[in-house]
């Protein structure tokens, strides 16, 4: 497959859903456009809204938190569609919208849910907090500001994790855990062909006990010596010292591990490119990765400089529901408005935001996107948004002017031949040009 350089800036409309006044600035060069806004991305607003602390705040009382009367519940909820709204509003206007891709990449890779009590307002809070800071730099500072975050130490459970040996452990009678620890090799780091064991989780969870949250460390995160294993521990073959300066130089081999390199290079492909990603593309990005030693910024140049990004694989990465969402408001320039409506509808094409279903967070291939049900979700949601926002926008107007000749003769026919504005919305939206990216 050879790049075409006419279709890379359609690649780059579909890529990363962009507006009708953004389309033109694309221009001849989308690699050049590309890191421009990675090197300089418009402020994201986080003032006034709930931080982590904040969170932890509201979810203290389970019981209260439990009634969905209750008025921790509905100040919880509030506190959510605060952030939600923000965050969205500011993907729908931003000159840098691939940026905005990055974090939620990274965000996703680092998955926090909200799926129990103690995470219930940590989304937004750990993706402002530990992921938007570090998105373009190097990638040990990025792993220690997730691992460490208050909504990863509560969402895998380290929070509650004690030495068996430690000062509580053998007063309290409590344990290891070591959901974390197995996190960070299979799925932050090394990745489940890294070559790690089970004795390596082990070990790993021993030296990141003591890492905690709320009143144990009593400042929000930081280390308690108390709840530390005492000793030293063997991970992949390297030896730490107890004690809290262990955890720096466990995260700074695991980030520079070759099989780090080639797991992130892998998933980075298989997101911004396609669902089997060109080795010769992989590769190079994790050269560069290692070449670097984990320069975010340099991993996104090897990334969208290669020829391979910008060859037109077909067929094109199925748009996740979130990404179809944004898509939709940012090429027709409507601002999102409350976002319950919007909720209900990504939770009906199975994507209830801010809820992933495990630590691996949102699947990437199109088999777990598009099926039966899913499309019939998808088609109905168009229908809904064409209805919603007509008048709006001419959609053979900005069929051509989005796709241009990469617009298919069937997709052309169907949108030219709609009986109304809403009806030719709903096929623009429903379009496979649309649906993929």
């Amino acid at each position: 497959m050879t790049p075409d350089a006419a279709l890379a800036p359609v690649i780059a409309s579909h890529r990363f859903g962009l507006s009708q006044t953004s389309l033109a600035s694309v221009g001849p060069d989308p690699r050049a456009w590309v890191m421009a806004q990675l090197q300089r991305p418009a402020r994201f607003d986080s003032s006034g809204l709930p931080d982590s602390a904040a969170a932890a705040a509201m979810t203290r009382n389970p019981l209260r938190l439990a009634d969905p009367q209750s008025d921790e519940r509905q100040r919880l909820r509030d506190a959510n569609l605060q952030s939600l709204r923000r965050r969205w509003q500011h993907q729908i206007e931003t000159p840098t919208p691939v940026y905005e891709r990055w974090v939620m990449f990274w965000a996703n890779h680092f998955t926090v849910a909200a799926t129990k009590g103690t995470t219930l307002g940590m989304v937004w809070p750990f993706e402002n907090e530990a992921i938007r800071p570090h998105a373009t730099g190097r990638f040990a500072r990025l792993l220690r500001a997730a691992t460490v975050h208050p909504g990863m130490l509560l969402y895998l459970d380290n929070a509650q994790s004690v030495g068996p040996d430690s000062q509580q452990g053998q007063r309290r009678g409590r344990g290891l855990n070591e959901n974390l620890a197995r996190e960070l090799l299979e799925l932050h780091t090394v990745g489940v062909r890294g070559g790690y064991t089970q004795a390596d989780v082990r070990e790993l969870a021993r030296l990141l006990t003591g890492w905690t949250t709320g009143r144990a460390s009593r400042t929000g995160p930081g280390f308690v010596a108390a709840l530390h294993d005492p000793g030293s521990k063997q991970v992949m073959g390297r030896r730490y010292a107890e004690g809290p300066q262990a955890l720096d130089e466990v995260l700074d081999d695991l980030a520079r591990h070759p099989a780090t390199a080639s797991h992130l290079a892998d998933k980075l492909v298989r997101h911004f490119v396609a669902d089997d990603a060109p080795p010769a593309l992989a590769q190079a990005v994790a050269r560069r990765f290692q070449d670097t030693d984990g320069d975010l910024l340099q991993v996104a140049d090897a990334l969208f400089s290669h020829e391979l990004a910008w060859a037109a694989h077909r067929p094109g990465k199925v748009r996740r529901p979130e990404e179809l969402l944004l898509a939709a408001h940012r090429m027709l320039q409507i601002p999102m408005g409350p976002p319950e409506r919007s909720v209900a509808a990504l939770t009906a094409m199975g994507q209830p935001l801010g809820r992933a279903p495990s630590p691996q967070g949102w699947p990437d291939r199109q088999d777990d996107w598009i099926g039966p049900d899913a499309l019939l979700k998808r088609v109905e949601w168009a229908v809904a948004m064409g209805r919603a926002s007509a008048g709006l926008a001419d959609a053979r107007q900005l069929a051509e002017l989005a796709w241009g000749p990469a617009l298919s003769s069937d997709s052309r026919q169907q949108i030219a031949r709609a009986e109304s504005g809403a009806q030719a919305l709903a096929l623009m939206l429903a379009c496979p040009e649309f649906q993929r990216r």
